[in-house]
């Protein structure tokens, strides 16, 4: 639908009210006004009410496909966003859809092609492309500090207790139950994949632990750049007090890389260059700082600055026509990863060719909070 300027803030729609509740919570302070919600749960649809004044919160997405919405925030289950999203670009919504773009290579390529003839946009809601240590990081690959990366890893690991893990993992009425040990890498990959500027060539997969190989995954992912990304995650003790995010970036000239500590520190970036490559002749090893970040007011705490930037550069994509921060190739390249790792799995670990979409024209994965941001 093409959008009346007269209306104001954008009217938005969720759907999932476990993490789309603190998506919808966020929403006011970008200029995003929440008119409809829903959930299978009844339980989840009365917690949510009250942070919803004025909402309509139905109980199906497709009670929403009828409402006057600007766009549409996805939040349910990891493996059901494609259908969701194909349906709204389809009525010419806007969506932001989180997590997993999609759960097979023809819903990748069903959903690219319902993106391409909508006249709305399809953006995908990675917030770890846009937490501060990943952003630091950007700007000291962007800046030639470190050289061409050739080596990129990146975690996204839960230090559960091992029966918790079990009965999560083995839950057929959870999603998690009924996901791979693979199939949960957008975590990582988009981070990897909008650092480089790359497309995944290949994954190879290997299971961690060969007692319980649904607890977790190593992928070894061959980039278009000719890096090597190797990403972990899934349920490995050490989880990362950076909302459970590490990364680390080796180039030609250095190495940038987030910090191992507790706390604070956690979101800065540790860079290393080595005598030879440092212009005064020494090493030179250095922690930098992530500036707070200050949205709609205040001062966005840590772990949501990057649901925050989300979501900013969604309205800016639904109200001004900005071009989506993460755009739909780069969501179904980065999910068909961790489908393709099972693929590898059951193969002893081969690698598995991923298709290649193409680019998405006008994506700015590296979108810049100090300079692009739309609200002020």
């Amino acid at each position: 639908m093409e959008r009346d300027e007269a209306r104001g803030r954008p009217r938005i729609g969720v759907v999932g009210l476990r993490r789309g509740l603190h998506l919808a919570e966020h929403c006011p302070r970008v200029g995003l006004e929440v008119v409809a919600a829903c959930d299978l749960d009844p339980a989840a649809r009365a917690q949510a009410a009250p942070s919803l004044p004025g909402a309509v919160v139905a109980e199906r997405w497709q009670d929403l496909l009828d409402a006057d919405l600007d766009g549409v925030i996805l939040a349910n289950d990891f493996d059901a966003h494609a259908e969701p999203a194909v349906a709204f670009l389809e009525r010419g919504v806007h969506v932001l859809s989180e997590t997993a773009a999609c759960a097979g290579v023809e819903e990748g390529r069903c959903l690219i092609a319902a993106a391409d003839a909508s006249a709305a946009t399809y953006s995908f809601a990675e917030n770890f492309v846009f937490h501060p240590h990943v952003r630091l990081l950007r700007a000291a690959v962007d800046a030639g500090e470190i050289g061409r990366p050739v080596l990129v890893e990146a975690d996204y690991l839960h230090g559960m207790a091992p029966e918790a893990v079990d009965a999560l993992v083995g839950d057929p009425a959870h999603w998690r139950g009924r996901i791979a040990a693979t199939a949960y890498c957008t975590h990582t990959l988009s981070p990897v994949l909008a650092l480089t500027g790359a497309r995944p060539l290949d994954v190879a997969a290997h299971t961690v632990d060969g007692d319980r190989p649904g607890s977790a995954a190593v992928l070894v992912v061959r980039l278009s750049t000719g890096a090597l990304a190797v990403t972990r995650h899934g349920f490995l003790q050490g989880e990362p007090d950076s909302h459970w995010s590490w990364i680390s970036a080796r180039g030609t000239r250095g190495l940038a890389e987030s910090v191992r500590a507790p706390g604070e520190r956690s979101w800065s970036l540790r860079v290393r260059t080595e005598a030879w490559a440092a212009p005064g002749g020494e090493v030179r090893d250095e922690e930098r700082v992530p500036p707070p970040l200050e949205v709609g007011g205040g001062t966005v705490q840590r772990a949501d600055e990057g649901t925050v930037l989300v979501l900013e550069r969604f309205r800016a994509t639904v109200a001004d026509g900005a071009p989506p921060a993460v755009g739909v190739r780069a969501a179904v390249a980065a999910s068909l990863v961790g489908v393709l790792g099972a693929e590898s799995l059951a193969k002893g670990s081969a690698p598995v060719p991923v298709p290649d979409f193409g680019a998405d024209t006008g994506s700015e994965p590296g979108f810049d909070p100090d300079t692009d941001s739309a609200v002020g």
